[in-house]
């Protein structure tokens, strides 16, 4: 005569295997949200200063995306437009955006000090060195050098940037109109933004629904 299996609580037993029981009422744990605590932001930003030799933006981007994963490609060309869309220096707006995404105004406020608080100690430096040493001839070709290395880091940043744009005609229209209007006929920002951003706004606006 066979006994009736044992059963267990939380568990259901079949034959000779226990086969935990599962609440379907129970529900899933809440995944946790991407932080960084105030140092983090201070010594991120503060690696980025340091490293933006040719352009900070390059930096930003390798740090923020590639580095601490923080940010994906799309959020952060979609902080980094609005960025150079605001008053200020964008990559500084960045920082703001960034700092404050993660911890708040007072996160803001770390990453402004990593990023300009570095800066302007080298700055200080840097200007007193070329003051006594920058009408040498070997530092002319250094600095003539640097430009071309700060080209190239530019390049990078937007064929980097360019790839997560909508595989469509329509972005890469506005973006040569607005390069043709600032970069060749040298017009005002504000007015070719003014010009361009309804229909760019119409037109991905289409596109999503």
């Amino acid at each position: 005569m066979t006994k009736n299996p044992e059963r267990i609580e939380g568990q259901e037993a079949v034959g000779a295997l226990r086969i935990p029981h599962i609440d379907q009422g129970a529900k899933p744990k809440e995944t946790s949200r991407l932080t960084a605590t105030h140092w983090e932001l201070f010594a991120a930003f503060s690696r980025i200063s340091l490293s933006s030799f040719g352009g900070a933006i390059f930096w930003a981007r390798r740090e923020l995306v590639e580095r601490r994963r923080w940010l994906a490609e799309r959020e952060f060309v979609d902080i980094f437009t609005l960025g150079q869309l605001l008053p200020g220096p964008n990559v500084l707006n960045l920082t703001v955006i960034v700092g404050h995404r993660f911890a708040g105004w007072s996160g803001a406020l770390a990453a402004v000090a990593g990023f300009l608080g570095w800066p302007c100690l080298v700055v200080i430096g840097m200007g007193m060195l070329y003051q006594r040493y920058g009408a040498l001839p070997n530092v002319q070709h250094a600095l003539a050098g640097m430009s071309s290395v700060a080209a190239g880091l530019l390049l990078a940043t937007v064929i980097k940037l360019a790839s997560v744009l909508p595989r469509h005609w329509r972005p890469w229209l506005f973006g040569l109109v607005a390069f043709a209007g600032v970069g060749i006929m040298r017009w005002p920002l504000f007015w070719v933004i003014g010009a361009l951003a309804p229909g760019a706004i119409f037109f991905a606006w289409k596109e999503r629904d």
